[in-house]
């Protein structure tokens, strides 16, 4: 009998079924779509810093544009749809946090308290949020994502489906040892126009198949399928170049708990939305978007899900 699937709930995480033309119902779906970075919206950021009561840095919104995952949500989603368009037998499962991580880290366990200047991964929770009461709201709605996708992650990969963790990142790697209260002042003196040329630029896709140690926990095959068709379609792409699949980040985790069956990468922002300022909102691009889209599913489809119709891969 199948795992039941995770619900949305207001605040926390969306999740929906996409089933394509040719899908059972009720069949357990083949992919998992999870986008821990979802809420890369400025709503998303005023909804929730409305119902925080503590002082916070000025402008933390500056902080929110410069860091979230803008453009991951769009292109997670248009990949599964690409998927279902060339295996209308298959279905996906989409779960997109609506959590920013401005205020908690979908990616983290809760208790992480960062480590940028040792190499490590920003904070669950960020030290400048101070006040009892914003910390215990906030780790509340931490625990109802995680638990959201645990049971995502039993649904599909547990039943021998495959997850797509896409994340999106910024153009260049700034020097930033710390997120504190300073934070904005310190992305500021970063971005300023007479440095920001100065940082190195990031690979445009970076994928994220393996641990520190170099262990492979993304799908046999997938890893070369895609460094090769990113490269036929005009991209650059790297292999765990600017980041790996860190132990403190839950795509670590997921990659552990079902080997082989979780894959993660980033792309840079500045590809998939309409144009990328650090401290504006950015749009996607419906155009750009469907690029790298298009160039995932027909790795995926090809690499992990090329199975008869109705067969588990």
């Amino acid at each position: 009998m199948p795992i039941p699937l995770p619900t949305s709930r207001a605040g926390v995480a969306t999740v929906e079924v996409l089933r394509g033309a040719e899908a059972t119902e009720g069949a357990p779906p083949d992919l998992l779509v999870e986008v821990p970075h979802g809420a890369d919206r400025r709503d998303d950021y005023d909804a929730l810093r409305a119902q925080l009561k503590g002082a916070l840095p000025l402008d933390l919104h500056a902080f929110f544009h410069v860091n979230t995952d803008e453009g991951a949500w769009a292109y997670g989603r248009a990949t599964a749809e690409c998927v279902l368009a060339a295996a209308p037998q298959r279905s996906a499962l989409l779960v997109r946090s609506l959590i920013p991580r401005t205020f908690a880290d979908c990616n983290r366990p809760a208790d992480y308290t960062g480590d940028l200047a040792g190499g490590g991964l920003t904070a669950g929770l960020p030290a400048y949020v101070s006040d009892e009461e914003d910390r215990a709201l906030l780790l509340g709605l931490h625990r109802e994502y995680v638990r959201i996708a645990e049971a995502a992650y039993a649904a599909v990969c547990g039943e021998g489906g495959l997850a797509l963790v896409p994340h999106t990142y910024s153009p260049r790697t700034v020097d930033i040892a710390s997120v504190g209260d300073d934070i904005v002042d310190l992305l500021r003196q970063a971005y300023a126009p007479e440095r920001v040329n100065g940082w190195p630029l990031r690979a445009e896709v970076d994928l994220l198949t393996r641990d520190g140690e170099g262990t492979l926990l993304c799908p046999e095959g997938l890893e070369e399928a895609l460094l090769a068709a990113f490269a036929e379609a005009g991209f650059a792409a790297k292999r765990n170049d600017t980041y790996y699949l860190h132990p403190a980040a839950l795509g670590h985790r997921w990659s552990v708990t079902y080997p082989g069956r979780v894959f993660s990468l980033e792309v840079r922002r500045d590809l998939v939305v309409e144009e990328w300022r650090p401290f504006e909102e950015g749009r996607p691009c419906p155009r750009r978007v469907q690029r790298v889209a298009e160039v995932l599913a027909r790795a995926l489809a090809r690499v992990v899900l090329d199975a008869e119709p109705g067969v588990r891969p």
